[in-house]
Formats: structure tokens, sequence, C-alpha cells
């Protein structure tokens, strides 16, 4: 039988049951009555213009009413030619339908990938899908990114260059993820071609003047009792060592070989490495023995809560910074202050990268050559240099 729009037009089905008409000279294409009254185009094949063994697909073309009849068959005439063809109309329509969002992608990062990293990574890179990424683009199918969707994300961070950086840093990295678990065609990560925003290096050093009065503020406060000497002898560490607040801040006991002069530190933004001690800091430590808030606390800088190393030292760091009269100054710039004296005393470069543990691969090479007693001596000059000005 002839399907025509005006059987359509006039057929129904019973009450509660659906049923189909056939068009005879288009094998597949039909018309299936609802109960509701809705008539709806549709095509019947199987799956790769395979046999009985392949998948049977029903492909819904549109409803009766909202498009011609003369329409819907030509569009059933196209889809029976793609499957011949060995193609998979609805097979795709569905894969479209129910492909990852990048919501997902972030999901298999997070369990598969992310719990390997630093706690620190994990930090930022949560803040960041939470608060940029997610919000813009979470609901977006993971094929369906664009760079123009990349790029309008990184244009809207534009007055922080750094954090606007570090996101696309990260969403390219979850790009070639979905590209890895081919959830994308390789060679199609949409942050490739954005540009980066220059970011201006922050180069905040303190001077003699202020590292006196950066020294005053850390006796005269603890003589008042408005910071902990476990504070002052943290600060004080710090600008000696040029070590990262962490890495002191977390230290225990039994990571310093007192012989040597180092602290083993087990881990580190740049893995297991030593932290050298000039005699300076070795005088810090001794004294933090003594002066310690927890003596039985296996860290050196134990934290108000029992068996916790100090962690907030905003607020001190703050109070120390408004009495010295400092202003700008992170305490990662006392990190900064130590590699500047180091370069004013004449140190070689490639001893004060591994004094201080820089990430530079290249660099980080060339350090494998400079033995204990160069970083040592570097560590004593950081030490000459600095204590002179806050003892």
């Amino acid at each position: 039988m002839k399907l025509t729009k005006r059987q359509i037009d006039n057929a129904a089905c019973d009450e509660n049951k659906a049923r189909c008409l056939w068009d005879d000279n288009l094998t597949g294409f039909g018309v299936k009555l609802l109960p509701s009254g809705a008539k709806r185009y549709f095509v019947k094949y199987r799956s790769y213009g395979g046999g009985r063994r392949a998948k049977q697909r029903w492909f819904t073309i549109g409803t009766h009413g909202q498009i011609p009849f003369e329409q819907a068959k030509e569009d059933a005439r196209q889809i029976l030619a793609a499957v011949k063809r060995g193609e998979d109309p609805q097979g795709e329509k569905l894969a479209i339908r129910d492909a990852p969002k990048l919501v997902d992608a972030w999901e298999k990062f997070e369990r598969e990938e992310l719990a390997n990293k630093k706690p620190a990574t994990i930090r930022d890179y949560t803040s960041c899908w939470e608060r940029h990424i997610a919000p813009r683009l979470g609901s977006t199918k993971a094929v369906d990114v664009s760079r123009s969707d990349v790029s309008r994300l990184h244009q809207s961070l534009s007055n922080t260059p750094y954090l606007a950086n570090r996101m696309l840093a990260l969403l390219s990295s979850l790009m070639n993820r979905c590209e890895a678990w081919e959830w994308r065609e390789q060679g199609t990560n949409p942050c490739r071609f954005v540009k980066k925003f220059e970011e201006q290096p922050r180069e905040r050093y303190l001077s003699s003047p202020e590292l006196e009065r950066l020294g005053k503020a850390l006796r005269d406060l603890v003589d008042e009792g408005a910071i902990w000497p476990d504070v002052a002898n943290l600060i004080k560490l710090l600008l000696l060592t040029g070590a990262r607040r962490n890495e002191i801040a977390t230290c225990e006991w039994g990571w310093i070989d007192w012989e040597r002069q180092v602290i083993m530190l087990p881990d580190s933004k740049t893995g297991a490495k030593p932290l050298f001690l000039g005699d300076s800091a070795i005088e810090v430590l001794q004294r933090q023995k003594v002066t310690t808030r927890d003596p039985a606390s296996t860290y050196v800088f134990p934290g108000k809560k029992q068996n916790y190393p100090l962690v907030n030292l905003s607020k001190p760091w703050k109070r120390i910074c408004e009495f010295a009269e400092l202003n700008d100054v992170r305490i990662h710039d006392l990190r900064h202050t130590a590699a500047s004296i180091a370069v004013g005393k004449g140190v070689a470069l490639p001893v004060i990268g591994r004094l201080l543990g820089h990430t530079q691969t290249q660099t980080t090479a060339r350090y494998a050559h400079v033995d204990n007693q160069p970083a040592l001596a570097a560590a004593n000059a950081i030490g000459n240099g600095v204590a002179d000005c806050i003892e």
C-alpha cells in the first residue's frame, strides 16, 4: 500500500494501543499513530546495512503536521541511502545524545588522576574547576567545546592573567584526556591556539633596611607576646634557607641531619630533596628546640592543634609587616630575598638553583654536578647576609 497524506490525516489508533502505517513503496518508512493523537514519521532499518543479526533501529523523523509528508518521505530516502552506505544514522544520533559532558571528564580526571597529585595541586585544580570552568562549560558535551568557547572564558579572566593562564592549562589538560579517552577526535584540543596572556613576573626583594625592620619586629613582637617564638623562628629560617613556606612549616625533627647540616625533605614541590642549613639556620633550629610551644611534638613548628604543624601564618605575617612597615611583601618574597642575597654574595647560579630546588628541568640537570660543600657555603653566605640584620 502506498502511504499518502490523506490516509494519515484520516487514520487513528485504538484508545490504548499505538499502531503503525507502512509505505510499501519505500521499505522501512512509516508513520506511528499514538493514543495521544500524535502521528510521527519514522524509518526502521538494520544498522550498518546488516542482515537479521544486525541491531534494529527506529529513527524518528518528525511529527505529521509539523513537517510535510513529502519532506518526511524524502528524509526517509536519505536515511535509508546512508544505511546502504554502511552508516548507522540512529546510532550516531544516540551517540551524540549520550556523549559525555565536560563535567564527566572532570569526574573521571578527578577520580583517576587528580588523587595522585600533591595536596596544593589538588586544591588549586579543584578551585579553578569549580569557580571558573564548571559554571561556564561543565554542562557542555566534551566533543562540542570549541575554541571560541575557550577563548571567551579565557578573556573573561583578563583582569587576572596568571589565573586565566592556569585555567587555560587545566582545561587544555582535560581536553587532552578527552582525546586519549576517545571522547574527541585526535588533534582537536580547542585550547591549542588560544594565546596566553602576558604575565609580569613579580620581583620583590627586601632591602637591608627592610630586613633590619623585619628583625626588630620579630624580636619586639615576641617580647610583647604578640606572636609566638615559633612564628619568629619559622620566618627567620625561611630567610636563611630560601625554602618554600610548607617545606619549613611542615618540617619534622626526624628529617634534620645535624651532622651534615641538611633537612632531608621526603617530598616537596620538586620531590624529595635536601634543604641545606647554614650555621645561622642551625642556631635558629637549636633555639627552636628550647622555645617551641610543644616540646613533645614531632614537628619543628607545632600548631595549636596537637600533632599538627603550624599552618596559618597569614594573620601573624600581616601583624609583622604592619609593625615593620613592610608594604606589599608576601611570605614567598623571603625566598626571593634569599636568592638575591646569594647572587649579591657572588654565589654561582647553578649552586643557588641547587640550594633553592628550582623546578626547571634543564636547570636541575646542571645542579646534579654540584656537591654539598658549595651548597652549604651558599647557605652560609645567605645566613651571613641575613643574620646581621635580623638578630
